[in-house]
């Protein structure tokens, strides 16, 4: 816990130097990405992404947070809803796509992946969480 406050310091000061304070919806994400650490914390990296996103579930709900899992995103085209659709692993506070990963390095594909679901929600920004490296890495996807 205390490597985790000093990694959210380090953040915090890195914020200020490099004149990232006014980063879109930082708090929201702060709160998110310090449940996460705390299950990273927990559960270490190895697990099947499931085991994290119940994990997540968990915290969410014992916090009272507004909340979407697996929410499902439409398509439209010249205003007719597609067949296919999207499904974000989670959608926190109705407006941050949250895409949960667990494994080794996060690659191109999954920064298309989640631009897609922003362009389906309407959201602005999204996060991409991997729990499957020796420390908790994150990403912000801004559409």
């Amino acid at each position: 816990m205390e490597q985790e406050l000093e990694d959210i310091q380090v953040l915090e000061e890195a914020a200020e130097v490099y004149g990232l304070s006014n980063l879109l919806y930082k708090q929201e994400v702060y709160d998110v990405i310090g449940v996460c650490m705390e299950i990273h914390r927990i559960l270490g990296k190895g697990f099947n992404e499931i085991v994290y996103k119940d994990a997540m579930e968990l915290e969410f709900k014992g916090k009272g947070w507004v909340f979407e899992r697996e929410k499902k995103f439409e398509i439209s085209y010249k205003e007719i809803v597609l067949p296919h659709f999207y499904f974000a692993d989670f959608v926190y506070d109705n407006k941050i796509i949250l895409e949960i990963k667990a494994q080794q390095g996060v690659v191109d594909a999954h920064y298309k992946q989640t631009i897609n679901y922003l362009a389906a929600s309407k959201f602005k920004l999204g996060l991409i969480i991997n729990f499957g490296e020796d420390s908790l890495k994150f990403k912000r996807v801004i559409l």
